[in-house]
């Protein structure tokens, strides 16, 4: 099986794994999660200035990083980021994921996030998912498919961040590796803030044996 089969079974598994897919056909999750994937791979959302600010404590919050709205800014936690970079050393995966790349994706995933916001281009990822919720004669309706935009920002921070895997693989051995020594993760404790896509990927792998990733690197957002 190849790197990109490989990581198109992830990705299958992040959205089998996701509320409101219970029970769904797997030959249409894997489709989703192509197209979703094929998408953000395609994504060319403007270069836009963004405050970056450092913290720490993302291991123990579960969090590499986190978008917050006001005011903007995107928050890296550089412990997690370390982590990570020192994982990729130690199983072998500098190939795959160049140095400085962890930090790169985080910040691209919340530039995807931010982009598949823009109203013209969700309603363009939904009618490429294909997703029907009514049908009116000729008209159709399209619905949110539950996991999908984290596919697409994962594939846009991939192509742009020189990536040859997903960043799911490196998120699901990274909530691995974290869980191994702290397994109550906690979360932020915040309103309406997003679970980073590592932690939400560690979860997945405690829920599906043998979850994707999150080793995908994923952000947390609030304020939205």
């Amino acid at each position: 099986m190849s790197g990109r089969d490989e990581d198109l079974d992830l990705a299958v598994r992040l959205l089998a794994g996701t509320p409101t897919h219970e029970g769904r056909d797997p030959l249409l999750l894997r489709q989703w999660a192509l197209v979703a994937s094929e998408f953000g791979s395609r994504m060319t959302p403007p270069a836009l200035p963004v405050r970056v600010v450092k913290r720490d404590g993302g291991l123990a919050a579960g969090l590499l990083a986190r978008y917050r709205s006001r005011p903007p800014v995107v928050e890296i936690y550089v412990d997690t980021v370390d982590r990570a970079e020192r994982l990729i050393a130690e199983r072998g995966w500098r190939h795959w994921f160049p140095e400085g790349s962890v930090r790169a994706a985080a910040l691209a995933h919340e530039q995807a996030h931010g982009w598949l916001h823009h109203a013209h281009v969700r309603a363009e990822f939904k009618r490429a998912l294909g997703h029907t919720a009514l049908r009116l004669g000729r008209r159709r309706l399209y619905a949110h498919v539950a996991g999908a935009d984290e596919l697409a920002a994962h594939a846009y921070a991939r192509a742009t961040c020189g990536m040859v895997r997903s960043p799911l693989l490196l998120t699901e051995a990274l909530g691995a590796a974290v869980l191994s020594v702290t397994p109550a993760i906690r979360s932020c404790g915040m309103p309406r803030c997003r679970r980073s896509q590592w932690l939400r990927g560690a979860y997945m792998m405690t829920a599906i044996p043998t979850r994707q990733i999150r080793a995908p690197v994923t952000s947390k957002r609030s304020g939205r």
